[in-house]
């Protein structure tokens, strides 16, 4: 028995031992950052390095030697992208990669419901989790300066503020699982031509009043651990190491402690990669699409040139310890995070999220005689016409290209909501877009090829037309290369493969047309006044066409609003009128430089100072019910520097059914000692009222929504002075004006 306790004494202080030597790195009760120092001090100069940069095409070395595993990203803004093989960008070929597809970001900034973007990024998360990644490369929120920019449907719309509210939550939903969030493309990555190649020229106001905001919003108050530079320059130097954005911005006025990623082939300097606040490379020598040298990590900018930088005492190692402390410090917040959740693929919570944002975001454009929702007392036969009616859109797009699980496309969804009516829903081609079959090894479920002439194809539409209740037409843009796709610009803001015409015919065969425009950006519509009914689709995802049908028949009241303005043409964009997109070739064709002239006045903002008028305005969307807004009030009339100021008013719903609008709040500053916009978002609430139910919705101000970025002195300045609170439906329906004082 002695013997026995006496083992028992023993086995027990070697546990003591053993615990006590748990190095500091390991041990859960050390403050991170101490855990950070312990694990840096232990890592040679070769372990240091391996750690900033890529291994294979999405992930980066970790140090087994001290049990800090692989890191692994993927892109995904809209969902998880498949595995591809380590060293090429072909997929993988694996069986298990399937994800659901969210809707893409432009569509979850027209829900203007920061809720929904919460859900997003935690489904996201999960999904993320489930296939092994601890980072996903996005949300992008670059600011819509021109509806050509290729890459528009991946970002958050034109305004600052909007982005700035509807990404935070995203950032949080994400990260509160355990995956860190990568916002991009950090920054003035406002179009996708000669992306590598432009040097951007703007103005100091500009850039903080209207490009970085949305950025900031993500680090400061969602807290992003990680954060990718842009392709292109600003003050000549590449985003990916740039001292003014990436130091003096981001590091030193933002106190970010995450990690500065590389977009894939933006790296392009070791020099300037080390001291310019890049920390994780990625990609170099590729297009980060479809090409790229293969096995070169080893001599990344930021691979074996910078160990023998500093071997050959050109560096030293305070810049190298600097991005480790951050790479370190990603890791304890992911890969090293013993409390991450347990992730869910394709689950039934992620499809009903997909739904719901989608339902949220599709935007009413345009019902006159109350075309919609369809009747379907009375209809007997609709016909569908178009070919992103039937095309798959979670392929295609560049990076965001997706292997789903399911694709419900637009047709699918019509006609299975309307299955065991005596609707019959009958379909026609219209026109032929892009006939490819397969992207990147997904093969696509639906045949498009088409014998038929363009004038076949049309007359057959038409002629099917005049027996038809309804005609739905689904048209638009697609993700085809010059379209809305990464990597080129739209050429033309005009809709792609004869469309007009075709829209033309069936309004004049048909007086119950409906247009939905399948795209992530505006598009020329000249024939506004022929169709009663416009509906913009988006790319909405896997449940595209149960949340597009639910909507049409009435299932789903539409409270989407644009989150952008839809210009009647391009000579409306300032980018465009002012000639200045997409710039001007240096001697030796190697940069363009692409000067902002337009400065502030991006959007709306433009609109206003011009005084045009646009298609459809910023804010704009239409309901299957009708709201009355009461008289706006604020809770004093004269505002000091130090306080805040509270606008209410009363939205009552006094239509028959239920519906949701977005009450958005604009601040005029009726006399600056600089030229400002006629008015700014300042505020935006979704509410939901019941038939007959009024609300009072409130919004509370404070001196930063009043405030300018001043150029000569840098920084923000609220000057005293009289002010307009404008209450509104959109950027043109204005409901009501609040005067006040700032003393």
């Amino acid at each position: 028995m002695k013997k026995f306790l006496f083992a028992s004494l023993l086995a027990a202080a070697g546990f003591a031992a053993q615990a006590q030597t748990v190095p500091v790195y390991l041990d859960e009760t050390k403050p991170v950052e101490q855990r950070i120092e312990d694990a840096l001090s232990r890592m040679t100069l070769e372990e240091k390095v391996r750690v900033i940069h890529a291994q294979s095409k999405f992930s980066s070395a970790g140090v087994p030697r001290l049990g800090f595993p692989d890191f692994w990203t993927d892109d995904g803004p809209h969902g998880v992208r498949p595995d591809v093989l380590w060293d090429e960008w072909e997929q993988a070929g694996q069986t298990n990669d399937s994800c659901v597809a969210f809707p893409a970001l432009t569509c979850l900034a027209a829900s203007w419901n920061p809720n929904m973007s919460l859900v997003y990024g935690e489904s996201l998360g999960e999904e993320a989790l489930y296939r092994g990644k601890d980072m996903i490369l996005g949300p992008g929120v670059n600011i819509y300066r021109t509806p050509l920019n290729g890459r528009n449907f991946e970002y958050m719309g034109e305004d600052p503020y909007l982005a700035s509210r509807m990404v935070v939550p995203y950032v949080k939903g994400l990260q509160s699982k355990g995956v860190s969030a990568c916002v991009k493309h950090y920054a003035l990555n406002n179009d996708e031509e000669y992306r590598h190649q432009v040097n951007v020229i703007v103005d100091d106001r500009a850039l903080h009043e209207i490009y970085l905001p949305a950025f900031k919003a993500a680090i400061e108050e969602a807290g992003s651990w990680a954060i990718m530079g842009a392709y292109n320059l600003y003050k000549d130097q590449h985003n990916c190491h740039n001292q003014w954005l990436l130091n003096d911005i981001l590091k030193r006025d933002w106190k970010f402690d995450g990690v500065v990623i590389s977009d894939w082939g933006g790296t392009h300097d070791t020099d300037q990669a080390v001291k310019n606040g890049l920390d994780m490379e990625f990609g170099s020598w590729t297009n980060g699409l479809t090409m790229g040298a293969s096995n070169a990590y080893d001599n990344y900018y930021l691979a074996n040139p910078y160990i023998k930088g500093i071997k050959e005492g050109r560096y030293s190692t305070k810049e190298l310890d600097d991005k480790v402390r951050r790479v370190l410090r990603l890791y304890y917040r992911t890969t090293m995070n013993k409390q991450r959740p347990v992730g869910f693929l394709c689950s039934e919570p992620h499809y009903a999220a997909a739904k719901k944002i989608a339902e949220e975001g599709i935007v009413l454009l345009q019902n006159k005689n109350n075309v919609l929702p369809i009747d379907l007392q009375n209809a007997k036969r609709i016909l569908v016409v178009g070919e992103n009616a039937i095309k798959p859109m979670t392929v295609g797009g560049g990076s965001s290209s997706l292997k789903v699980q399911k694709e419900i496309s637009p047709l699918e969804g019509l006609r299975a909501r309307l299955a065991g009516t005596n609707i019959k829903v009958d379909y026609q081609r219209g026109y032929v877009g892009d006939k490819t079959s397969e992207y990147n090894g997904v093969k696509l479920r639906v045949n498009l090829d088409e014998n038929r002439t363009e004038e076949q194809l049309i007359a057959d539409a038409v002629d099917a037309a005049k027996n038809a209740d309804y005609v739905v037409i689904f048209g638009g843009l697609n993700k085809s290369d010059y379209q809305d796709c990464e990597g080129h610009d739209r050429k033309e803001y005009e809709l792609p493969y004869n469309q007009d015409k075709l829209i033309t015919a069936l309004a004049a065969a048909n007086k119950n047309v409906v247009y939905v425009n399948i795209s992530g950006n505006a598009v020329a519509m000249p024939w506004t006044a022929k169709v009663p009914a416009i509906v913009q689709g988006w790319f909405i995802g896997s449940e595209a066409g149960e949340a597009i049908a639910s909507v049409l028949v009435g299932d789903a009241n539409p409270s989407g609003k644009l989150p952008f303005t839809w210009p009647a043409s391009l000579q409306d964009v300032g980018a465009h009128k002012l000639n200045t997109y997409p710039g001007t070739w240096r001697e030796g064709n190697q940069i363009i430089d692409e000067e902002y002239k337009e400065s502030i006045y991006v959007g709306y903002r433009w609109a206003d100072k011009e005084k045009t008028k646009p298609t459809f305005a910023f804010g704009h969307g239409l309901s299957y019910t009708t709201f009355a807004y009461g008289k706006a009030v604020a809770d004093k009339k004269v505002m000091g520097a130090d306080e805040t100021l509270t606008v209410t008013v009363p939205v009552t719903n006094t239509g028959n059914r239920e519906g949701a609008e977005v009450v958005q709040l604009y601040i005029s500053d009726l006399k600056s000692s600089l030229p400002r916009p006629v008015k700014e978002l300042k505020g935006f609430s979704k509410v939901r009222l019941a038939p007959g139910e009024t609300k009072e919705v409130t919004f509370t101000i404070g001196k930063d929504a009043l405030s300018f970025y001043d150029d000569a002195r840098h920084e923000w300045v609220a000057e005293p002075g009289k002010f307009e609170a404008v209450v509104a439906a959109s950027a043109t329906d204005i409901r009501s004006k609040v005067p006040f004082e700032l003393k």
